[in-house]
């Protein structure tokens, strides 16, 4: 799987632009604040419909434009399919395949599929636990995209769990000696979080049962020891439940038993919105938390591993993803580099961004992109020629 060509419209920094795209290495080249991670950013977005760098789509949309579009054509398998997001913050996107409108964006997940790493990716180690679950929704969205609609299913119960929950809440505060809040209708959204929630935990379950062991492969070839592990943490007791079936039970199970204090909080404070992954390092005393022993190097060297698995574990299923580094060589040790280096020479497609060229390991030939004020220029270009260049095409 290759993109072989990047299309953007008011995204970011990018009124327009055309971007031409070859198959193994492609470096962009350019000073910081260009738009090089923009390119990054965009094309995750085409995979992934979230940006690795905001939660909102508001901040993708050039300042003054009302919508964004990213446009991208993915050769696989000898065919190519032409995949457009059309973002509009406040409203709901559109996307197209092959010129046609389909009904919801999550239609088009699965046709770009890639694996990004990034200085953000820090947070997956020292961060909170939020980032750790959109890690592995995203990771497990990528391998099966139909896991989008559960998840969609699970946030809409959610919500409106929530919305209730927050009237009951109110209206116990209100009359604290007067009646009950009706919450008969809670029973019904009880039903739809447990079953959508199961389906989730269990696919979630699925999925680190897969990708452990590279993590730990990986990271034993990178740090010099093995040791790293991901351990599940769940917000309610599920016992040894692994099948959908009994997990939807111990989440009816534990909603019910949370039901005061969430009434009390106006909140749901049980299921896999709530839940953890542990990261955990075993220097041969036993685990620990990553977050608050690892060191820095040791935190690099968790989040590349975990980056490189999941490269892995999507190249296992036969479709080899597009490889992102964004800005990362800087802040790697010569151990690191080199082992990076080893994976993304492998690979179908990597697109890679620095501030200078000598950012890049030699041993990484390919094509080079000089970015300077929002022009791309394939090539090596001085500073100088590129920014000439770049304002005469404006």
């Amino acid at each position: 799987m290759r993109l072989s060509h990047l299309s953007l419209a008011d995204f970011r920094s990018y009124a327009g632009l055309e971007l031409p795209l070859e198959a193994g290495v492609g470096v962009l080249v350019g000073r910081n604040g260009q738009g090089k991670t923009n390119i990054i950013e965009a094309i995750g977005y085409l995979a992934n419909q979230g940006s690795h760098r905001v939660a909102q789509d508001a901040p993708l949309v050039r300042a003054g434009a009302e919508r964004a579009v990213v446009r991208g054509a993915v050769w696989h398998e000898d065919r190519t399919a032409l995949v457009e997001l059309e973002i509009n913050p406040g409203r709901s996107n559109r996307a197209r395949l092959n010129r046609s409108p389909v009904n919801r964006p999550r239609d088009v997940l699965g046709y770009l599929r890639t694996v990004l790493f990034a200085p953000e990716d820090l947070a997956l180690v020292k961060g909170d636990p939020a980032e750790r679950r959109r890690f592995i929704d995203e990771l497990l969205v990528a391998r099966a995209p139909r896991y989008a609609g559960v998840r969609a299913d699970y946030e809409r119960a959610l919500k409106q769990r929530n919305a209730l929950l927050r009237s009951a809440s109110m209206v116990r505060r209100a009359s604290r000696s007067g009646p009950t809040p009706d919450l008969s209708t809670l029973d019904v959204w009880d039903a739809h979080l447990a079953k959508a929630g199961a389906q989730l935990l269990a696919a979630r379950l699925r999925l680190l049962r897969a990708l452990t062991p590279l993590v730990d492969k990986a990271y034993g070839t990178i740090a010099g020891h093995p040791g790293a592990n991901l351990e599940y943490r769940p917000s309610c007791a599920l016992e040894a439940a692994t099948a959908a079936e009994d997990l939807e039970a111990a989440l009816a199970v534990a909603l019910a038993q949370s039901r005061s204090d969430e009434v009390e909080r106006g909140i749901t404070l049980v299921g896999p919105h709530r839940d953890d992954l542990a990261l955990t390092i075993d220097h041969g005393t036993g685990p620990l938390p990553a977050k608050g022993y690892a060191s820095h190097g040791e935190s690099w060297s968790f989040a590349l591993a975990v980056k490189l698995a999941s490269y892995e574990l999507l190249r296992s299923d036969g479709i080899e993803p597009v490889l992102l580094l964004d800005d990362v060589f800087a802040e790697l040790d010569s151990a690191r580099r080199a082992h990076l280096v080893s994976v993304a020479a492998s690979a179908e497609q990597v697109l890679i961004t620095a501030a200078v060229e000598a950012d890049v390991p030699a041993e990484l030939g390919g094509v080079r992109y000089t970015v300077a004020k929002g022009e791309v220029v394939k090539g090596a270009v001085a500073d100088d020629a590129a920014e000439d260049h770049a304002e005469g095409a404006q």
